[in-house]
């Protein structure tokens, strides 16, 4: 482990691993140098990924621990009112209202509360 994690190119090995296939947004990545490369009892080798079902994509980095990327590019323009939920498993992202989350948020320019109770759209008048 020290023999690797020495060298002047891990650093950037490292890097390369972890961003793999999350170029289009950025995202959170961890990395757990104590961390084995074992996921719901299936052992994993060097470069080998997996992802759970809190939407991580992990990889094996063996022997010196595993990197994990969230793979979820959650939105962050939206209403006050309304909240960001990610489906465990699918990882599928919905935008839904606070006090209804059956309900989803308005797409595009309106603005509408729940405690306006009417769509305004920025017309006027």
């Amino acid at each position: 482990m020290d023999a690797l994690s020495g060298h002047p190119t891990f650093p950037l090995l490292l890097c390369a691993v972890l961003w793999t296939g999350s170029l289009a947004a950025p995202t959170h990545c961890y990395y757990n140098s104590k961390a084995l490369c074992e996921h719901e009892g299936r052992q994993y080798s060097l470069g080998e990924s997996w992802t759970d079902r809190g939407c991580l994509l992990c990889t094996c980095l063996h022997p010196v621990g595993v990197g994990c990327c969230d793979i979820v590019q959650r939105p962050v323009d939206f209403p006050a009112w309304c909240e960001v939920r990610v489906e465990p498993g699918s990882c599928q992202v919905t935008v839904v209202q606070s006090a209804d989350p059956r309900l989803p948020c308005l797409p595009g320019g309106g603005e509408w509360s729940p405690n306006q109770g009417t769509l305004y759209n920025g017309l006027g008048g």
